[in-house]
């Protein structure tokens, strides 16, 4: 049975994940933690995932409880995530990483341990998400540049960064199908007088509101037709199991690497 590490475990996701590991039968659910000034560190895991104590206190950081794991599942916040994958790597601990919001020197600094720790990043979990992430380049390929390419994500009003990492993830992986430098032709908002839309824009858009767990769509807009692509996520669980599929198939890769939910699936 597989041993699991909780970052951030009092958290939406995090709690999320703990409970479903702890209701697997192929993991074990042994440690928890959050930052060392959390009012809930010390509180017993089970009563934060509503299963009755289960005699796992809520540690103040990774440290403390990293003998207690085989893998640990992060969906915390980009800065402490890269720290949690450096203590990982000098322990030798594969891990899971769902977190988003990385600067592109936080994504530099991950890769470049690529040959020194096993993990699995990916901006969203979910099944469905990275078979978009499949699916949508192909069709960008064969649409070519008649047609006009916008993104539009929508999340709950509490999600700290914008645009999404599932949004961007779409849009890079658009850029290279269709050979466009998003950075180039990146946009991410419109106001005002801006004139035509330039054929070569793959715009991405923000909305919030409410309790949206996530909704994407990629538009592909062309004279006298418009297909829209969409993946809407009703449930939180929807990453969490992604999280845990991903959490099976990393302890038993025996090469080190910085791989995506597309290795986990075999759809690469």
């Amino acid at each position: 049975m597989t041993k699991v590490i909780v970052a951030g475990i009092s958290g939406r996701m995090g709690s999320t994940i703990a409970r479903l590991v702890h209701q697997d039968k192929e993991l074990e659910l042994t440690a928890g933690f959050e930052r060392p000034d959390h009012p809930k560190v010390g509180v017993d895991i089970g009563e934060i995932i509503g299963v009755g104590a289960l005699g796992i206190k809520v540690a103040s950081n990774l440290e403390e409880v990293l003998a207690k794991g085989d893998v640990i599942i992060d969906f915390t916040f980009h800065t402490a995530s890269v720290n949690h994958l450096k203590i990982a790597k000098e322990h030798n601990k594969p891990v899971v990483i769902g977190t988003t919001g990385f600067t592109p020197e936080e994504m530099a600094e991950i890769k470049g341990m690529a040959d020194q720790v096993r993990c699995v990043l990916s901006p969203n979990m979910s099944v469905g998400v990275n078979l978009l992430f499949k699916l949508v380049p192909q069709v960008a390929k064969v649409l070519g540049e008649d047609y006009d390419i916008e993104i539009v994500e929508m999340h709950h009003r509490l999600k700290k960064d914008a645009p999404s990492g599932t949004a961007m993830k779409l849009a890079q992986l658009v850029a290279e199908a269709i050979g466009r430098d998003l950075e180039k032709v990146g946009v991410y908002g419109r106001k005002g007088l801006i004139g035509e839309r330039k054929k070569e824009e793959i715009a991405v858009l923000a909305l919030r509101g409410g309790d949206v767990v996530g909704e994407h769509t990629v538009y592909f807009a062309g004279l006298g037709e418009r297909i829209e692509i969409t993946h809407r996520a009703s449930s939180r669980e929807t990453f969490a199991r992604g999280a845990l599929r991903a959490a099976k198939w990393i302890v038993k890769q025996e090469r080190n690497g910085i791989y995506d939910m597309l290795d986990v699936l075999g759809l690469k």
